[in-house]
């Protein structure tokens, strides 16, 4: 039985139908699909710079943190510096003030002619030389050949050696100098410095480890003792 024109019609718009139904629940299935892969990948993308950012925000932390230490260290080291200095300053005030009293040495007559009499021995005894010259402070003349007349003997007694003694008086040393004597050999190539300020640089070199003790208590970093 052959079908109307109704009837095809009809057919063709139920087909119609049934495939635009599928073709929108594909089409839905794509969307639905398309929209899952996309926020599949929208979370890979975001956990990746989030990941990223971490990162960069860690290495910079890293990075403040090892400039805080470097700042600190440098801190820490130009204090330790300014102490250093400060207390090189101060001894040097005090080796200061220690060469400015030396004056007062010589102006006590006893005090003076006793400490020139161990001088002139100890410059003996150092130089062990059968010739020797003196110099002096042009004031120091009379109490320098006191103390020769009186070491001479001394001095031969302890060595069995004839001893010569010369005061320098063309070459006197500095007004400037506190006080004390030079002495010579005979050929003036080996001297041995006994002045005042002299001596107080050769006290000061031996006690200069234990001043800074004396000032400002045992370096509790110090691990070793000379």
């Amino acid at each position: 039985m052959a079908l109307s024109d109704a009837d095809v019609q009809k057919q063709i718009k139920h087909m119609m139908a049934f495939i635009e139904q599928e073709a929108n629940e594909k089409a839905e299935e794509i969307d639905a699909k398309a929209e899952e892969e996309f926020n599949i990948e929208k979370g890979r993308l975001v956990q990746t710079q989030r990941l990223k950012i971490m990162e960069y925000y860690e290495k910079k932390e890293k990075q403040i943190e090892q400039q805080k230490k470097i700042q600190m260290s440098n801190l820490m080291n130009q204090a330790r510096l300014k102490v250093l200095k400060a207390r090189d300053d101060m001894i040097a005030d005090l080796l200061n003030d220690a060469r400015q009293r030396l004056a007062n040495v010589a102006r006590d007559p006893s005090r003076y002619a006793a400490l020139m009499d161990g001088l002139v021995l100890q410059g003996f005894y150092q130089l062990l030389e059968p010739k020797v010259t003196i110099r002096c402070r042009k004031q120091d003349v009379g109490i320098v050949q006191a103390a020769v007349q009186k070491n001479i003997s001394i001095y031969k007694a302890a060595v069995k050696n004839n001893l010569e003694v010369r005061i320098d008086q063309d070459n006197f040393l500095s007004p400037e100098i506190s006080g004390g004597i030079e002495l010579y050999n005979a050929d003036g190539k080996i001297k041995v410095a006994n002045t005042l300020e002299s001596r107080l640089e050769l006290i000061a070199q031996h006690m200069m480890p234990e001043i800074p003790v004396a000032l400002f208590g045992a370096n509790q970093n110090r691990k070793f003792m000379d």
